[in-house]
Protein backbone atom coordinates (compact mmCIF):
# COMPACT_ATOMS: atom_id res chain seq x y z
CA UNK A 1 0.00 0.00 0.00
CA UNK A 2 1.47 3.37 -0.34
CA UNK A 3 2.26 5.99 1.69
CA UNK A 4 -0.52 8.12 0.05
CA UNK A 5 -3.25 5.75 0.64
CA UNK A 6 -2.22 4.83 3.96
CA UNK A 7 -2.98 8.16 4.86
CA UNK A 8 -5.84 8.25 3.60
CA UNK A 9 -7.18 4.78 5.42
CA UNK A 10 -5.94 6.47 8.56
CA UNK A 11 -8.13 9.77 8.12
CA UNK A 12 -10.99 7.88 6.91
CA UNK A 13 -10.92 5.66 10.17
CA UNK A 14 -10.51 8.76 12.28
CA UNK A 15 -13.88 10.36 10.62
CA UNK A 16 -15.61 7.36 11.33
CA UNK A 17 -14.56 7.29 14.54
CA UNK A 18 -15.51 11.08 14.93
CA UNK A 19 -18.83 10.34 13.66
CA UNK A 20 -19.63 7.09 15.78
CA UNK A 21 -18.68 9.45 18.97
CA UNK A 22 -21.22 12.02 18.38
CA UNK A 23 -23.69 9.24 17.68
CA UNK A 24 -23.34 7.94 20.98
CA UNK A 25 -23.15 11.39 22.63
CA UNK A 26 -26.41 12.37 20.81
CA UNK A 27 -27.87 8.59 22.11
CA UNK A 28 -26.50 9.49 25.75
CA UNK A 29 -28.48 12.83 25.81
CA UNK A 30 -31.39 11.24 24.57
CA UNK A 31 -31.75 8.49 27.05
CA UNK A 32 -30.71 11.21 29.98
CA UNK A 33 -34.25 13.56 28.38
CA UNK A 34 -36.05 10.22 28.76
CA UNK A 35 -35.01 9.36 32.41
CA UNK A 36 -35.69 12.55 33.48
CA UNK A 37 -39.38 13.48 31.89
CA UNK A 38 -39.74 9.46 33.59
CA UNK A 39 -38.31 10.73 36.45
CA UNK A 40 -41.45 14.17 36.51
CA UNK A 41 -43.91 11.96 35.59
CA UNK A 42 -43.15 9.53 38.13
CA UNK A 43 -42.89 12.78 41.20
CA UNK A 44 -46.05 14.13 39.42
CA UNK A 45 -47.99 10.58 40.26
CA UNK A 46 -46.46 10.30 43.43
CA UNK A 47 -47.78 13.76 44.07
CA UNK A 48 -51.19 12.55 42.36
CA UNK A 49 -51.25 9.55 44.81
CA UNK A 50 -50.34 11.42 48.04
CA UNK A 51 -53.05 14.13 47.05
CA UNK A 52 -55.64 11.20 46.44
CA UNK A 53 -54.74 9.43 49.20
CA UNK A 54 -55.43 12.99 51.27
CA UNK A 55 -58.40 13.75 49.95
CA UNK A 56 -59.69 9.89 50.69
CA UNK A 57 -57.89 10.60 54.56
CA UNK A 58 -60.19 13.60 54.46
CA UNK A 59 -63.39 11.64 54.02
CA UNK A 60 -65.44 10.16 56.36
CA UNK A 61 -65.54 6.58 56.41
CA UNK A 62 -68.88 4.68 56.01
CA UNK A 63 -69.85 4.31 59.66
CA UNK A 64 -68.94 8.02 59.82
CA UNK A 65 -71.17 8.83 57.59
CA UNK A 66 -74.15 6.46 58.70
CA UNK A 67 -74.45 8.98 61.78
CA UNK A 68 -76.42 11.33 59.20
CA UNK A 69 -78.22 8.78 57.68
CA UNK A 70 -82.09 8.51 58.34
CA UNK A 71 -82.84 6.64 61.78
CA UNK A 72 -84.60 3.63 60.94
CA UNK A 73 -86.14 2.17 64.15
CA UNK A 74 -86.51 -1.48 64.62
CA UNK A 75 -90.42 -2.67 65.58
CA UNK A 76 -90.90 -3.65 68.85
CA UNK A 77 -88.81 -0.99 70.28
CA UNK A 78 -89.82 1.92 72.36
CA UNK A 79 -88.14 5.18 73.62
CA UNK A 80 -85.37 8.10 72.18
CA UNK A 81 -84.53 6.61 68.96
CA UNK A 82 -85.88 3.04 69.53
CA UNK A 83 -83.45 2.12 71.44
CA UNK A 84 -85.19 0.71 74.54
CA UNK A 85 -85.52 -2.77 73.89
CA UNK A 86 -87.20 -4.98 76.42
CA UNK A 87 -88.39 -7.87 76.47
CA UNK A 88 -90.43 -10.04 78.70
CA UNK A 89 -94.25 -10.72 79.92
CA UNK A 90 -95.76 -7.26 80.69
CA UNK A 91 -97.23 -8.64 84.29
CA UNK A 92 -93.15 -9.23 85.13
CA UNK A 93 -92.42 -6.15 88.04
CA UNK A 94 -88.84 -5.50 87.52
CA UNK A 95 -86.59 -5.39 84.26
CA UNK A 96 -82.77 -6.86 84.17
CA UNK A 97 -80.67 -4.89 82.13
CA UNK A 98 -78.20 -6.50 80.17
CA UNK A 99 -75.09 -4.95 78.74
CA UNK A 100 -73.16 -6.70 75.73
CA UNK A 101 -70.61 -6.28 73.12
CA UNK A 102 -71.16 -8.78 69.91
CA UNK A 103 -67.49 -9.25 69.80
CA UNK A 104 -66.84 -9.61 73.54
CA UNK A 105 -66.19 -13.14 73.84
CA UNK A 106 -66.88 -13.04 78.09
CA UNK A 107 -70.31 -12.23 76.38
CA UNK A 108 -70.37 -15.57 74.71
CA UNK A 109 -69.49 -17.56 77.34
CA UNK A 110 -71.97 -15.83 79.77
CA UNK A 111 -74.87 -16.69 76.85
CA UNK A 112 -73.77 -20.20 76.41
CA UNK A 113 -73.75 -21.16 80.06
CA UNK A 114 -76.63 -18.63 81.13
CA UNK A 115 -78.90 -17.88 78.04
CA UNK A 116 -81.62 -20.41 78.25
CA UNK A 117 -81.94 -19.62 82.28
CA UNK A 118 -82.39 -16.79 80.81
CA UNK A 119 -85.12 -17.40 78.57
CA UNK A 120 -86.45 -19.55 81.01
CA UNK A 121 -87.00 -16.89 83.24
CA UNK A 122 -88.78 -14.45 80.46
CA UNK A 123 -91.22 -16.56 79.67
CA UNK A 124 -92.14 -18.03 83.28
CA UNK A 125 -92.64 -13.96 83.98
CA UNK A 126 -89.66 -13.81 86.44
CA UNK A 127 -88.82 -10.62 85.39
CA UNK A 128 -88.46 -8.46 82.03
CA UNK A 129 -85.07 -7.90 80.28
CA UNK A 130 -83.51 -4.96 78.36
CA UNK A 131 -80.65 -5.29 75.95
CA UNK A 132 -77.85 -2.67 75.53
CA UNK A 133 -75.69 -3.58 72.76
CA UNK A 134 -72.13 -1.72 72.71
CA UNK A 135 -69.52 -1.49 70.18
CA UNK A 136 -66.58 -0.25 71.99
CA UNK A 137 -64.44 -3.40 71.16
CA UNK A 138 -64.41 -2.14 67.31
CA UNK A 139 -62.86 1.05 68.53
CA UNK A 140 -60.31 -0.87 71.05
CA UNK A 141 -59.35 -3.45 68.26
CA UNK A 142 -60.18 -1.71 65.34
CA UNK A 143 -63.07 -3.21 63.05
CA UNK A 144 -66.64 -2.93 62.61
CA UNK A 145 -67.78 -6.38 63.88
CA UNK A 146 -69.87 -5.04 66.58
CA UNK A 147 -71.37 -2.08 65.02
CA UNK A 148 -72.35 -4.53 62.11
CA UNK A 149 -73.70 -7.41 64.32
CA UNK A 150 -76.06 -4.40 66.14
CA UNK A 151 -77.35 -3.42 62.70
CA UNK A 152 -78.33 -6.66 62.21
CA UNK A 153 -80.03 -7.69 65.13
CA UNK A 154 -82.07 -4.42 64.61
CA UNK A 155 -83.03 -6.36 61.51
CA UNK A 156 -84.52 -9.55 63.29
CA UNK A 157 -85.95 -7.31 66.02
CA UNK A 158 -87.98 -5.76 63.41
CA UNK A 159 -89.16 -9.71 62.52
CA UNK A 160 -90.26 -10.50 66.19
CA UNK A 161 -88.32 -10.42 69.91
CA UNK A 162 -88.39 -13.94 69.91
CA UNK A 163 -86.10 -14.16 66.79
CA UNK A 164 -83.98 -10.87 68.18
CA UNK A 165 -83.00 -13.28 71.04
CA UNK A 166 -82.88 -16.57 68.80
CA UNK A 167 -80.67 -15.13 66.78
CA UNK A 168 -78.03 -13.32 69.45
CA UNK A 169 -78.11 -16.52 71.10
CA UNK A 170 -76.71 -18.43 68.04
CA UNK A 171 -73.96 -15.36 67.39
CA UNK A 172 -72.73 -15.96 70.79
CA UNK A 173 -72.88 -20.00 70.42
CA UNK A 174 -69.70 -21.62 70.45
CA UNK A 175 -70.10 -22.66 66.62
CA UNK A 176 -70.48 -18.85 65.19
CA UNK A 177 -68.79 -16.72 67.99
CA UNK A 178 -65.08 -15.70 66.34
CA UNK A 179 -62.07 -14.80 68.27
CA UNK A 180 -62.21 -10.96 69.67
CA UNK A 181 -59.50 -10.68 67.54
CA UNK A 182 -61.33 -11.88 64.20
CA UNK A 183 -63.57 -9.02 63.15
CA UNK A 184 -65.87 -11.83 60.67
CA UNK A 185 -69.15 -10.07 62.23
CA UNK A 186 -68.41 -7.08 59.54
CA UNK A 187 -69.17 -9.54 56.79
CA UNK A 188 -72.76 -9.33 55.97
CA UNK A 189 -73.36 -12.64 54.15
CA UNK A 190 -71.54 -14.57 57.63
CA UNK A 191 -74.07 -12.92 59.54
CA UNK A 192 -76.88 -14.53 57.41
CA UNK A 193 -74.97 -17.68 57.43
CA UNK A 194 -75.24 -17.69 61.31
CA UNK A 195 -79.40 -16.04 60.56
CA UNK A 196 -79.77 -19.16 58.52
CA UNK A 197 -79.64 -21.25 61.82
CA UNK A 198 -82.53 -19.49 63.42
CA UNK A 199 -85.95 -20.76 62.34
CA UNK A 200 -88.08 -17.36 61.84
CA UNK A 201 -84.68 -15.53 60.22
CA UNK A 202 -83.99 -18.77 58.15
CA UNK A 203 -84.16 -17.72 54.25
CA UNK A 204 -85.83 -14.30 55.70
CA UNK A 205 -85.29 -12.09 52.37
CA UNK A 206 -86.76 -9.03 53.96
CA UNK A 207 -84.59 -9.56 57.05
CA UNK A 208 -81.73 -10.06 54.60
CA UNK A 209 -82.26 -7.53 52.77
CA UNK A 210 -81.68 -5.60 55.51
CA UNK A 211 -78.54 -6.63 56.66
CA UNK A 212 -76.87 -5.69 53.13
CA UNK A 213 -78.70 -2.65 52.68
CA UNK A 214 -77.57 -1.05 56.64
CA UNK A 215 -81.13 -0.42 57.21
CA UNK A 216 -80.23 -0.18 60.96
CA UNK A 217 -76.38 0.90 60.61
CA UNK A 218 -77.72 4.33 62.23
CA UNK A 219 -79.85 2.40 64.94
CA UNK A 220 -76.97 0.43 65.80
CA UNK A 221 -74.75 3.71 66.37
CA UNK A 222 -77.84 5.14 68.21
CA UNK A 223 -77.75 2.45 70.33
CA UNK A 224 -73.72 2.49 71.11
CA UNK A 225 -74.42 5.56 71.87
CA UNK A 226 -76.83 4.26 74.79
CA UNK A 227 -73.85 2.17 76.32
CA UNK A 228 -71.69 4.82 76.15
CA UNK A 229 -73.22 7.24 78.48
CA UNK A 230 -74.16 4.30 81.05
CA UNK A 231 -72.41 3.31 84.06
CA UNK A 232 -71.56 0.40 82.59
CA UNK A 233 -67.84 -0.05 82.13
CA UNK A 234 -67.10 -3.41 80.10
CA UNK A 235 -69.65 -6.54 79.00
CA UNK A 236 -71.04 -8.51 80.44
CA UNK A 237 -72.52 -5.81 82.90
CA UNK A 238 -75.97 -6.73 84.76
CA UNK A 239 -78.00 -4.31 86.57
CA UNK A 240 -81.43 -4.09 88.22
CA UNK A 241 -82.66 -0.94 89.72
CA UNK A 242 -79.73 0.69 88.74
CA UNK A 243 -77.60 -1.38 90.79
CA UNK A 244 -75.16 -4.24 89.48
CA UNK A 245 -75.92 -7.73 89.71
CA UNK A 246 -72.77 -9.34 90.40
CA UNK A 247 -71.40 -13.03 90.96
CA UNK A 248 -69.78 -14.12 94.51
CA UNK A 249 -66.57 -11.72 93.66
CA UNK A 250 -69.05 -8.84 93.72
CA UNK A 251 -67.48 -7.15 91.04
CA UNK A 252 -68.36 -8.95 87.68
CA UNK A 253 -71.09 -10.58 86.40
CA UNK A 254 -72.45 -14.01 87.12
CA UNK A 255 -70.83 -16.53 85.28
CA UNK A 256 -72.85 -19.89 85.89
CA UNK A 257 -76.34 -20.43 86.20
CA UNK A 258 -76.18 -21.13 90.37
CA UNK A 259 -74.21 -17.86 90.96
CA UNK A 260 -76.44 -16.03 87.93
CA UNK A 261 -80.11 -17.33 90.22
CA UNK A 262 -78.91 -16.41 93.33
CA UNK A 263 -77.71 -12.87 92.44
CA UNK A 264 -81.00 -12.67 90.77
CA UNK A 265 -83.09 -13.26 93.13
CA UNK A 266 -81.43 -11.09 95.42
CA UNK A 267 -81.73 -8.49 93.27
CA UNK A 268 -85.78 -9.27 92.94
CA UNK A 269 -86.14 -9.27 96.70
CA UNK A 270 -84.38 -5.63 97.40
Amino acid sequence: MSKRNSQAAKTAARERLRVERERQAKKAKAKRQVVVALSVVGVLAAAGGIGYAVVQAGKPDYWESAKDAKLVKPANTSGKNGTTVVIGESGAKKTLELYEDPRCPVCASFEQTVGKTIEKDLADGKYKIRFIGASFLDRSLTGEGSKNTLSALGAALDVSPEAFLAYKSALYSAEFHPEETDDKFKDDAYLIKVANSVDALKDNKEFQADVKDGTYDKWALEMSEVFDNSEARGTPTLMMDGKKVTGSDGQNAPMTVEEFTTAVDKALKA
